[in-house]
């Protein structure tokens, strides 16, 4: 339980104030110039729009070797992709994976070992989907396809490349939350259940790695003008199509506004890849397990400061106290 790497040595005060640094950053909302990247490998799922595909583009400039990753190639999204990456030398491969799939999970992870000569640096577990809607209505269908999206999909990709980085001792995975994967708000489904679950999936990896020098980071944003606005509305309609009104009848007000969501008004979404690229380019051992962005309110924050505080109370003392200090930096 003790051997702890290198990791541990950097839990002091250079972890201090790493952390300190990215809780102001993360208040303000101030992002420092793009962070070189060159000589990362980082692979992403959900590239074919939102953050993935920005994520994609802003790492590639910055120099890393980007597998940017989707599902049901050949289509319009990727070809923009590898024209781009053609178009501005770019060291940029798109690969198909859908996160749904254990076998295109395997191939396509396969595949960006394979290009990159040795296992991935980074993993960012980005791809999601939402529906709306009372949890009453949300059918084994869409509770099914909700979490395999995001956290069956996260998961698949997690044992894809753990074995490469625990064998180079070295890597970091970011998985993608939301403010809603620590807050709840009502008719979102079972977005927020999901959410929730990635967030303690992450949090107990990012425990059980300190001793193989790997590092987990949840980035929690708030509210942005994506995509998944829009697909969120096609689900709930498709649920609401499909929907009994057994179910239903309880909540017409909140069933009356199925498809009809909208978010993230003027926020920029790029404000989530500068922030990743902020986490990658951080020392190993110093980056935060979680890290909200948004330029309003965080809601998140303090439930973070406590659950980390009552982490370190409760097991600091315990034969797993070496790797929740180092994780929080304790």
């Amino acid at each position: 339980m003790t051997d702890i790497n290198r990791r541990t040595l950097l839990a002091g005060a250079a972890a201090t104030g790493a952390l300190a640094a990215t809780a102001k950053i993360s208040a303000q909302d101030v992002f420092a110039p793009a962070p070189d990247l060159s000589g990362k490998s980082i692979l992403i799922t959900g590239c074919s729009t939102g953050f993935g595909r920005l994520s994609a583009e802003h790492f590639a400039r910055g120099g890393a070797r980007v597998f940017a990753t989707m599902r049901n190639t050949p289509r319009a999204e990727a070809e923009e992709l590898i024209q781009l990456a053609d178009d501005e030398g770019l060291d940029l491969h798109v690969i198909e994976i859908d996160v749904m799939s254990d076998e295109l999970v395997a191939t396509g992870v396969a595949e960006a070992e394979r290009i990159n000569g040795c296992p991935i640096d980074v993993l960012i577990n980005n791809a999601g989907i939402s529906y709306g809607g009372p949890i009453e209505i949300q059918d084994m269908e869409a509770t099914r396809h909700t979490f395999d999206t995001n956290v069956f999909g996260p998961q698949r990709l997690i044992r894809a490349v753990l074995p490469g980085m625990r064998k180079a001792k070295s890597g970091l995975i970011i998985n993608v939350s939301s403010q809603l994967g620590r807050v709840i708000a009502p008719s979102y489904g079972m977005y927020s259940p999901s959410k929730f679950a990635l967030e303690a999936l992450s949090e107990g990896l990012a425990y059980e790695l300190v001793p193989h020098g790997v590092d987990v980071t949840i980035i929690e944003p708030g509210g942005y003008p994506t995509m998944i606005w829009s697909n969120a509305n096609k689900n709930s309609l498709a649920l609401l199509a499909r929907s009994e009104g057994t179910h239903t009848d309880g909540y017409p007000a909140l069933v009356a506004r199925l498809g009809q969501r909208t978010g993230g008004g003027s926020t920029d979404p790029m404000d989530v890849p500068r922030a990743m690229a902020e986490v990658i380019a951080m020392p190993a051992g110093t980056r935060p397990l979680r890290r909200p962005v948004h330029p309003g309110p965080k809601p998140q924050t303090p439930i973070n400061e406590l659950t980390a505080r009552v982490q370190v109370e409760w097991l600091g003392a315990s034969p797993f106290g070496p790797w929740v200090k180092a994780v929080h930096g304790a």
